[in-house]
């Protein structure tokens, strides 16, 4: 800082060693989480006419594939400044998937209406669970992944975290019928495998025992087999930790070994006292 004028500073100097800080950068894409989150509204009311009525704008569906397409060519031409076919190969791919994707998407709204007594319609649950958003986020987004387009999927999930509070890896690999209930504060790691009919409540960590730039390449994060429940706080860590089918994982527990099918782990409470009255424990404590 020693090289700084003596005040007044103008704005020129600033916007100067500014400009040397950002050619740090190098080129850009020119995406933003804003710009993504206009795609994933534009790509809902695609596959879900609940989104479209919202619109109230009287669009025939090709129409608003048509306008999907537009905008989604848009974002991803600078992904593809060196291959001048690539963007409209992207975009044909995206369009091509969401038939499939939707699929998922109803199955998922499905699983999520059977399993929670306070949902009452498919409706509800597109329109108002942050958990089944989240995944629809997800699914467009792992799409793109396995189809090895850069920065475009983590933003969508990333979208979808800020909005939910649910943060999904693109790269993760999730089976249908998948199960968020409330959300909040549930991470699913890069290379978690997660099978069919799995119900997560809010606070579940699939992730990994170490951060490391070497395991990049490395499955860190465990495997959930199918049919699968965990509930509220628990942690599951390791890529070679595996919970078995038809398991029952409690709330709170911390988890990074292997857990064979038909199982059932309980967080187990220092006092083994499960229930005690309040004025009893005082009463204890005074004879003391």
């Amino acid at each position: 800082m020693n090289d700084m004028p003596e005040s007044p500073i103008s704005l020129d100097y600033i916007a100067d060693r500014l400009r040397q800080h950002h050619r740090r950068y190098g080129e850009l894409s020119g995406l933003s989480l804003r710009k993504v989150g206009a795609l994933l509204k534009e790509t809902m009311a695609v596959m879900f006419p609940h989104y479209a009525s919202a619109e109230d704008d009287d669009l025939t569906l090709e129409a608003r594939l048509q306008k999907l397409e537009d905008t989604f060519f848009v974002l991803v031409d600078q992904l593809c400044s060196e291959n001048v076919g690539c963007a409209r190969a992207l975009v044909q791919k995206f369009l091509a998937d969401l038939p499939d994707i939707a699929d998922y998407a109803y199955r998922d709204a499905q699983a999520l209406l059977d399993g929670d007594p306070a949902a009452h319609s498919v409706e509800e649950v597109i329109l108002a669970y942050p958990g089944f958003y989240a995944v629809v986020a997800y699914r467009i987004a792992h799409q793109l992944y396995k189809r090895d387009v850069p920065l475009l999927p983590r933003l969508f999930t990333e979208y979808a975290h800020q909005r939910t509070g649910i943060d999904i890896h693109p790269g993760a690999q999730i089976g249908h019928s998948f199960f968020i209930d409330h959300g909040t504060g549930v991470v699913v790691g890069e290379t978690t495998i997660i099978g069919d009919n799995v119900k997560i409540y809010q606070g579940v960590t699939l992730g990994g025992l170490r951060v490391d730039r070497e395991l990049r390449k490395i499955k860190r994060h465990p495997t959930i087999e199918d049919n699968v429940v965990i509930y509220a706080g628990a942690t599951i860590l390791g890529g070679d930790t595996v919970i078995g089918k038809n398991s029952v994982i409690g709330g709170n527990v911390w988890i990074t070994r292997s857990v064979p099918a038909w199982s059932r782990v309980m967080f187990k409470p220092a006092d083994n006292e499960e229930i005690i009255a309040i004025r009893s424990k005082q009463r204890a404590q005074l004879v003391r």
